[in-house]
């Protein structure tokens, strides 16, 4: 274990000041890396005098070696990912956060939570996102892979409470929005469930063997008990403005595609056209709007208020 820390936190280590830091013989490090390596590591050796050692690229990714502060980072930054409107990379980052929250001692949790007690998340405006306890989100996923089954309260959108107990099969993440999917025990079908609304949740201890869906797939599932799914706006605008100087500003929550060294044609996605109005302000350079009309009608108001005062 110590070996490992050691590849990895510089990119080469020379044999001799490695089997010193180990307080080893050459003999006893060359047998280590041979075990590093029967474990999945790939550990590259140069022969030789100034012979040494390194990590290199594996076609596997072998378990990682991280210290306090870095799983701390870690935990903090998958947290933030699971806020993210692309669906793969948030719900990647729930798995990825359950397995590290499993294994993280005690001692680190309380720091995790300090943490996320004390920081406030941003939204752009008309562009609020229901807040989610990454607690619950790894509670259920645990629950998803363990097949064991869960109960809590629900809040539905007329604010009437219920209690739940459910079989969990899948976590999705549309629109913004995490959604839980299960097979509701007490009403005998299944159920996709907000996971913003969910409060009290628990696992019983019961484990149990896993039904069919009726559908291809959980996220085919949610959105086709969803209605009233908000349609987002496509949004295109040839921008008089270097493309860094765009990247700096809204680079963010836009895609840019450089036209020439001074133009570029910018994409957007969202479901308000407020903040994208306020982002085009923000570049601080002439802009013409491709599409939607709904967006040349919204800035010609915004035009119209800010003349008058």
């Amino acid at each position: 274990m110590r070996l490992l820390s050691l590849l990895q936190t510089h990119k080469y280590w020379p044999g001799v000041e490695l089997a010193e830091r180990l307080d080893v013989s050459a003999r006893t490090l060359r047998r280590d890396v041979d075990r590093l390596r029967a474990l999945g590591y790939p550990v590259d050796a140069r022969r030789g005098v100034d012979g040494g050692y390194q990590l290199a690229v594996g076609a596997a990714l072998p378990p990682l070696m991280v210290d306090d502060e870095e799983a701390v980072a870690l935990v903090i930054g998958l947290q933030a990912a699971t806020g993210m409107t692309a669906a793969d990379v948030a719900e990647s980052s729930v798995r990825a956060l359950a397995k590290l929250v499993q294994v993280m001692p005690l001692r680190l949790r309380r720091r995790v939570e300090a943490l996320r007690a004390m920081t406030l998340a941003g939204s752009w405006p008309g562009q609020p996102s229901p807040a989610v306890d990454t607690t619950v989100l790894t509670t259920i996923a645990l629950a998803c892979r363990d097949t064991e089954r869960l109960r809590f309260t629900y809040t539905a959108a007329d604010s009437r409470r219920t209690e739940r107990h459910v079989e969990p099969h899948r976590l999705v993440s549309l629109g913004r929005r995490w959604y839980f999917v299960a097979y509701d025990l007490v009403r005998h079908d299944w159920r996709s469930f907000r996971v913003d609304r969910i409060t009290d949740l628990a696992g019983d201890g019961t484990h149990f063997r896993p039904r069919d869906l009726p559908a291809s797939d959980a996220a085919e599932f949610v959105r086709s008990g969803l209605d009233n799914l908000p349609k987002p706006y496509l949004i295109e605008v040839l921008v008089d403005a270097p493309a860094d100087t765009i990247r700096e500003r809204i680079g963010r929550w836009s895609t840019i595609q450089e036209l020439d060294p001074t133009h570029c044609q910018v994409s957007m996605t969202a479901d308000s056209l407020d903040w994208p109005t306020m982002a085009l302000g923000m570049i601080n350079a002439d802009f013409r709007i491709l599409e939607p009309p709904e967006l040349v009608r919204q800035v010609r108001n915004w035009g119209e208020r800010f003349r008058h005062a």
